[in-house]
C-alpha cells in the first residue's frame, strides 16, 4: 500500500481517493463509522474516537492519525482498552502519516485516519 497524496480532507491510497475518515484493517480500507461516538461531541467539541466505535484491535500496533492539526479527541477508554489488549498505540498528526506510512508492517499494523482538523 502506498499513499500517493495526502491533504486536508483527502487521501489517495493505491490510486483510490477518500474524502472521509478511514480505517485500514489488515490492508483493507473502510470508511470510519463515527456514529457511535457522535453523542460525545458536546463533551469534546468535536466527535471523538471512543471505545464504542468499531476499532480495528486485531493488530500489534494501531496508528491513530488524529488530524492535520492533531485535533481529534481520543477518549481515555480507547487507550485503556489498547493497554488491556496489548496493542501498541502510535498517535501522529495526519500530515506526518505519508512519511511514516511505509515504515509500518501492514500485516501487523492497523490505521485509523482522521482527514481534517
Amino acid at each position: 500500500m502506498k499513499i500517493k497524496s495526502l491533504s486536508f480532507g483527502s487521501i489517495v491510497i493505491d490510486g483510490k481517493k477518500f474524502n472521509e475518515d478511514i480505517v485500514i484493517e489488515k490492508g483493507e480500507i473502510k470508511i470510519r463509522n463515527k456514529n457511535a461516538s457522535r453523542k460525545y461531541k458536546k463533551n469534546y467539541g468535536h466527535t471523538p474516537l471512543t471505545i464504542e466505535e468499531n476499532i480495528p484491535w486485531d493488530c500489534q500496533t494501531l496508528v491513530i492519525a488524529k488530524g492535520f492539526y492533531g485535533a481529534l479527541p481520543i477518549a481515555k477508554d480507547v487507550l485503556k482498552e489498547a493497554e488491556k489488549r496489548k496493542v501498541e498505540i502510535k498517535i501522529v498528526k495526519t500530515e506526518q502519516l505519508k512519511e511514516l506510512f511505509e515504515s509500518f508492517d501492514i500485516s501487523k499494523t492497523n490505521f485509523l485516519i482522521h482527514l481534517t482538523c
